[in-house]
């Protein structure tokens, strides 16, 4: 076999490892015979010189082919050429090496002819050949730039990547640090980190600086640095190596993605235009500009449906929001809140017109007139160079428009840029279109809730009230909340507040129905508990026709300045607070809470409890204790704070104005209802009564009681009236009904007569034919009184009528001394 055929050969190149690698060497005598040998080749095959001198040479090949091509190798001497190639060798501990041989002819020292033989492990070798060639690829063919530094830092070694990104030849740069070469900031930052790792020998890697290219001096470029300490074998400094790689278009990409991410978090945290217009400038400034404005359609603030009605060829939009890099945002041409007219040539005009993003890369002089002046001004101003104008759309409407602009940063935008600034507008346009949406029913829903709830409370004899109807915060719905102060019969009065479970244009209607309902039941004159008992069951009717009835609470209050006892009936609402004239403050805990209404099965309890002159009531409705972060003790607590200033004498509105201020917060979740009531107690002469038999002869006495009882009021005018008035009243106790009958009389802001007695049979108002003579007495009644009617209680029935005072008494009214009366 030809030594040709078994050398694989070294390659091209190879010829400069052999110098360093063949450094093993033996010498081979013209007989064949080993005669001297390195201490290198007994490292690489394990055999002492001692060992193998005198050996044929041969004797070493690890098979007969490798033999046959040793001996073909030795004969080439005869035309005195040598030979290259690898050979198998046996190793001392019996397992075969690929060797790399180079056999030349040589004389020895004592002058016989022979063969030097140098070799080297081929594994090794062809090691060392493909670090040889990653090593040119690297600095001649690698587009990551690569370069090697001195302990000066100065370059040694860069590649032609290194010299795109500086902008420098090799020449150039070879001998020179960083900052020599170019004065851009951030080079004593770089310089430091590689002292850093040059002293301590710890690399950095994937350090992200930023500059520019002489290639693409518009776009900043980002680029992953990292660096390591070259070191011979014993761990001597050779120089730092640095690779810089290009990871912009990763960079703006990771960037981009923060920024949407960022988007999701802080974009549409509420339901409100404005708070959401200044959301989505805040996230893009300055990441993505250094200047934002949004500005919206007129019917987009106000919750209505946009629609572009250019005025005198000119579009009209609200300035919303800004977001500047500036402090005081010295960029704005029209401040939030502020109307700004466009053409419809103008940038932001042909954006909302054709609902299409403008992409302005460099601004031109020419192109400022595009603007109004104001705008025009501040761009020249602040040298604004490259702007965006993207529309705002959602669910196929357009709602408005935001303005990206670039002063500082000097890179110009480019279309990544906008699809960005596509991507966050299209997010922030839905939750726009989400916050209208619910601008519009929440002001539908709280006018709807305002025209339902009282607006004026009239002033009443038995109690001096103040109220307060707080609607719940702009970013949430509008509730069932409702109060209401309403006349009964004998003076007294009804003190109610509710709740209807949701919110919403729901809510506010199913309260109205409840209002009108207790307002009718009101005027019953039923009692408290069964005011609720049909509350109840007109809820449960409601939820049965409605699923989105979710129920209400209620509490019913009834108080009587005659007798100053205050009777409550609770459906599932909080208790009263009571306020004593010492300003001592306690809730009426001990009034059942029962069940809300719309559950039924049970029936609901009332408590009486008589009222010193003077005490404040409290009806509230949950909003005002329930604040999130803080459970429900602890707005008793603040509440009972806030009513103990009710003890110092004080306008009753000017307490409720401050109770509300101090227990309600700006970003309240619920609607709040408040009413005080401040009771007044009717002077003990103001009301007398008499018990009277069911016998018709006393009809007369009643008539006889009435006219001295008027004529020490001092209302003598009313006597004829009043006396016709008692005998009907009376007449029909005792003969339809049965005793003990009762007649009082009430001297209130008006004058009351009533006649009770023990049957539940209702009293009819019907016309008396002709030839008939009776079926006139109530007739006469409600023709003589301003109006009457009859109440029902468990001991039976009373029949009420009341008159109108004449003009001296109305006018000098309760607060008049008034005469005693007899005994």
């Amino acid at each position: 076999m030809s030594a040709s055929n078994i050398s694989r050969g070294l390659g091209p190149g190879a010829e400069d490892l052999l110098q360093g690698l063949f450094a093993a060497a033996a010498f081979v005598d013209e007989d064949g015979m080993i005669s001297l040998w390195g201490p290198e080749m007994e490292s690489l095959l394990g055999y002492p010189a001692g060992e193998v001198c005198g050996t044929p040479w041969v004797d070493l090949m690890a098979s007969a082919a490798d033999r046959e091509a040793a001996l073909a190798a030795l004969e080439r001497w005869v035309t005195g050429q040598g030979w290259d190639g690898v050979l198998g060798l046996r190793h001392r501990n019996g397992h075969e090496l690929k060797i790399a041989l180079r056999i030349r002819p040589a004389a020895s020292e004592a002058g016989r002819a022979g063969w030097s033989v140098s070799a080297a492990d081929m594994q090794q070798l062809e090691r060392e050949q493909v670090d040889r060639a990653i090593l040119e690829a690297l600095f001649s063919q690698s587009p990551i730039s690569v370069t090697v530094m001195d302990y000066e830092l100065r370059h040694q070694w860069v590649n032609v990547a290194a010299e795109h990104i500086t902008g420098f030849s090799a020449e150039q740069l070879i001998g020179h640090r960083i900052g020599e070469l170019t004065p851009r900031g951030g080079v004593e930052a770089i310089e430091e980190v590689l002292r850093r790792v040059r002293d301590t020998g710890e690399p950095v890697v994937d350090l992200h600086i930023s500059g520019h290219v002489p290639s693409d001096l518009d776009r900043e470029h980002v680029w992953s640095m990292s660096s390591f300490r070259l070191t011979d074998p014993v761990g001597g400094f050779l120089g730092l190596c640095q690779t810089y790689v290009d990871v912009t278009e990763g960079h703006r990409a990771q960037q981009r993605l923060a920024l949407l991410a960022k988007a999701s978090e802080r974009i549409g945290t509420t339901l409100d235009v404005a708070r959401t217009a200044q959301e989505l400038a805040d996230t893009a400034c300055p990441q993505l500009a250094d200047f934002v404005a949004v500005d919206l359609l007129e019917a987009t603030v106000q919750g209505e449906e946009p629609a572009l009605d250019p005025v005198n060829g000119q579009v009209l939009l609200c300035r919303m929001a800004v977001s500047s890099d500036r402090e005081g945002d010295p960029q704005v041409g029209h401040p939030d809140g502020e109307n700004v007219m466009f053409r419809p040539g103008a940038l932001q005009g042909q954006c909302l017109t054709g609902g299409r993003s403008v992409l302005v890369q460099r601004l031109s002089t020419e192109e400022w007139s595009a603007f109004d002046e104001d705008i025009a001004q501040k761009l020249r101003e602040f040298h604004t160079h490259s702007l965006m104008v993207v529309p705002l759309q959602a669910r196929g409407t357009t709602l408005g428009v935001a303005f990206f602009g670039r002063q500082r940063n000097p890179d110009s935008y480019d279309e990544g840029d906008l699809s960005l600034a596509e991507d966050l507008c299209s997010r922030a346009a839905v939750c726009l279109d989400n916050a209208r949406r619910y601008t519009r029913e929440h002001t539908t829903a709280l006018a709807l809730q305002r025209s339902l709830l009282p607006h004026d409370v009239p002033e009443y004899l038995a109690v001096e009230t103040a109220h307060r109807y707080v609607p719940a915060a702009a970013h949430a719905e509008a509730g069932g909340d409702w109060f209401d102060v309403l006349p009964l019969t004998g003076a007294r009065v009804a003190l109610v507040v509710g709740d209807v479970a949701g919110h919403g244009l729901h809510a506010a209607a199913v309260m109205g129905r409840l209002r009108t309902a207790v307002h009718t039941l009101a005027a019953l004159d039923l009692e408290p508990d069964e005011v609720l008992t049909q509350l109840d069951d007109l809820v449960i009717r409601l939820t049965e026709e409605d699923l989105e009835c979710q129920g209400a609470t209620c509490l019913y209050t009834v108080y009587d300045p005659v007798s100053r006892l205050c009777t409550f009936a609770c459906a599932g609402h909080p208790p009263p607070a009571l306020v004593q004239p010492n300003g001592l403050v306690e809730f009426l805990n001990e009034i059942p809470p029962n069940l809300p209404l719309g559950v039924g099965g049970l029936p609901f309890e009332t408590v009486k409890r008589q009222l010193a002159e003077g005490s404040v009531l409290a009806l509230y409705t949950d909003g005002l204790i329930q604040t999130l972060g803080r459970d429900v003790d602890t707005g008793f607590d603040r509440l009972a704070r806030a009513l103990e200033a009710s003890g110092r004498p004080q306008e009753l509105d000017q307490l409720c104005r401050a109770t509300v201020a101090s227990l309600v917060s700006e970003h309240r979740p619920d609607d709040v209802a408040l009413l005080l009531a401040r009771t007044r107690a009717l002077d003990a002469d103001r009301a007398v009564s008499w018990e009277l038999p069911a016998d018709p002869a006393l009809v007369s006495r009643a008539r006889s009681l009435t006219a001295r009882q008027l004529g020490q009021w001092g209302l003598e005018e009313l006597a004829f009236t009043t006396e016709l008035i008692i005998s009907e009243l009376v007449t029909n106790a005792i003969r339809y009904a049965r005793g003990p009958i009762a007649l009082r009389l009430i001297y209130a802001d008006t004058f009351i007569c009533e006649v009770s007695d023990g049957s539940l049979s209702a009293p009819h108002l019907r016309r008396a034919r002709t030839n008939e003579e009776g079926g006139r007495g109530l007739f006469l009644v409600a023709q003589l009184g301003s109006r009457w009617g009859t109440r029902y209680d468990r001991e039976g029935k009373t029949v009420w009528a009341e008159q109108l005072l004449p003009a001296a008494a109305a006018s000098n009214g309760h607060e008049s001394e008034s005469p005693a009366l007899p005994t």
